[in-house]
């Protein structure tokens, strides 16, 4: 969609925030829909980061995604043997988006996550594996929140409009675990209607169990050890309010609500199996 009311493309930190303003990354989001406040683009990709490496924080080693980094990028990373559930988990996110090859290349990670959409894979990745997010201000200033709490509700971030999402840092200690991920939806072809993803530790068998798509935010449940089985249903019902299940067209609130305790007991069961090899 052309969007009529822009009247400029400017680098990044070009200048101070102006009212009109808006962020570009792959604009796969931005150019969906009219902007008609939309004056000036603030391009991020013309910063050129590295779209993946490694961390070499001594105090936080992982996996640094950038925000402009493409599902297309990032679908083809081919993590290390010491992750081994980092492929599959990333592979489950990048499918869930049911896009065409147009779109994997040219939306971004950054992009899917400050859109705040409950069915955003990659809100789901880099929360259920513990991620955190480093934001930029147009001021210098910089600070690091958690991907858990990076979306408030539906379409809102704790962003402010003159903040940008950097990179965000998926951590080793978590990546080194074993991940397991469910997904549903109305059709084969449909929006995610629910997406869980458990976790589990190898050396203290933590369990963590994350729900998006379901809900208007990300939720977590974390536990010393893995559930028994039939104990995840009502784990959920205490930490998700009812009106926190999202209702649209892609399904009922409490559609939504049976799929998710399904799938969180069919995720608790593979990382059972797997753990007790």
């Amino acid at each position: 969609m052309d969007l009529f009311t822009v009247h400029d493309v400017i680098p990044a930190d070009a200048d101070a925030w102006q009212p009109g303003d808006r962020w570009l990354g792959g604009g796969t989001y931005l150019f969906s829909q009219p902007q008609p406040q939309a004056r000036r683009l603030r391009d991020l990709t013309a910063l050129a980061w590295p779209p993946l490496r490694t961390s070499r924080d001594p105090h936080e080693p992982g996996l640094d995604i950038a925000a402009t980094c493409t599902v297309a990028e990032l679908s083809r990373y081919a993590p290390p043997a010491r992750w081994p559930s980092l492929g599959p988990l990333i592979r489950g996110c990048c499918d869930a988006f049911l896009a065409s090859f147009k779109v994997w290349n040219v939306a971004t990670v950054g992009g899917n996550l400050c859109a705040a959409l409950p069915a955003g894979p990659m809100i789901s990745l880099v929360t259920a594996a513990a991620g955190s997010c480093l934001i930029r201000g147009l001021d210098g200033r910089q600070r690091r929140v958690p991907a858990s709490g990076l979306v408030r509700d539906v379409g809102a971030t704790v962003l402010r409009p003159d903040e940008y999402l950097h990179t965000i840092r998926l951590p080793a200690r978590t990546l080194g675990g074993r991940f397991a991920l469910r997904r549903a939806s109305l059709h084969p072809l449909g929006r995610s209607a629910a997406l869980v993803i458990g976790h589990r530790d190898p050396d203290t068998g933590a369990f963590t169990l994350t729900v998006t798509a379901a809900t208007r935010r990300p939720v977590g449940i974390a536990l010393a050890g893995l559930p028994r089985p039939g104990e995840l249903a009502a784990l959920l019902d205490a930490r998700i309010p009812a009106g926190e299940w999202y209702d649209d067209v892609h399904g009922l609130p409490a559609w939504r609500r049976q799929m998710t305790l399904r799938l969180a007991e069919q995720v608790r069961a593979e990382l059972a199996r797997v753990t007790a090899r």
